[in-house]
């Protein structure tokens, strides 16, 4: 993932600094101190920079790229942070806990900070290289390069300790990854009717959390609550990704953004996200087996 030329102004010794701090922090498993003291608090340029070079130290470490989330999707996020933009960062092969969290199990050890949050997600079928004129894509283009809708429980996490984040300290951390779980129920675009972006923004999310007997609603939204519609989102990250000399490519999984509040995670916990003409997905959180002995 490149960063944008204009990173060359950015200063190195900073970001430098910046990804030292997030990589100590997730190796020792110790939330760090925010990064803004470094890189300033709304550097886009400079945030972007330290993501740079934690995904060349993860491609170092032979993590393979299987797509892309799109976070600071919600208004109200944004407001709470003084931005007037979404960020990105980027999904590795090992992120993806879709077979442990309905079988054995995800570990709660494995993240520092976790919140969960349902979204909806995009498979790609086609690449997105080709933006119009003024380098935006059309949604008839996003709908023929979208091979399946699918439910989504992304699990955040922060490096920065109690989550105390701007958007820099966000975007540096890779977007607040964590894990991801994709869910079984996965639809064609055409399924929305022929407007997707209208289609995609009238579907409702709740999530509970515990078994369903005694299930409690914790959250709760709809896709217009994805930067308006969830194919809009995914229109912002194309066209972002051109312009950082990484377009989006076929096979990609993209996590549009949440579609309402998250919620933290302990261990012993259970989630189930059901989103209307999608479905559900679920995902069972445990101890680690050091913690049950």
């Amino acid at each position: 993932m490149p960063s944008p030329s204009s990173t060359a102004h950015v200063d190195q010794a900073a970001v430098e600094d910046a990804a030292a701090r997030l990589i100590t922090a997730a190796d020792e498993r110790q939330p760090c101190p925010p990064v803004r003291d470094l890189i300033g608090r709304d550097d886009v340029r400079a945030a972007y920079a330290v993501q740079s070079v934690l995904h060349e130290r993860a491609l170092a470490a032979g993590r393979r790229v299987t797509g892309r989330k799109i976070g600071l999707t919600a208004p109200a996020v944004q407001a709470q942070l003084g931005v007037d933009q979404p960020d990105f960062g980027v999904l590795y092969a090992d992120m993806d806990v879709t077979a442990d969290a309905t079988g054995s199990g995800v570990e709660t050890t494995r993240l520092l900070q976790p919140k969960i949050e349902a979204e909806v997600a995009f498979v790609l079928a086609q690449d997105l290289h080709s933006p119009t004129a003024d380098g935006t894509f059309r949604a008839e283009e996003l709908a023929d390069a979208i091979a399946a809708v699918v439910p989504a429980l992304e699990i955040v996490d922060s490096r920065v300790a109690g989550w105390d984040i701007s958007f820099g300290d966000t975007v540096a951390d890779n977007a607040s990854s964590g894990l991801y779980v994709l869910g079984t129920d996965r639809a064609e675009p055409d399924l929305f009717g022929p407007d997707l972006d209208a289609g995609l923004a009238a579907v409702s999310m709740t999530m509970t959390r515990g078994d369903t007997a005694d299930a409690e609603q914790v959250s709760a939204g709809h896709g217009a609550d994805c930067l308006g519609s969830p194919l809009r989102a995914l229109a912002w990250l194309a066209a972002t990704a051109v312009r950082f000399g990484d377009p989006l490519r076929a096979g990609q999984v993209i996590l549009a953004g949440a579609l309402g509040p998250m919620v933290p995670v302990a261990a012993g916990d259970t989630f189930r996200a059901d989103i209307t003409g999608l479905g559900s997905v679920a995902a069972r959180f445990t101890p680690s087996s050091q913690e049950h002995s």
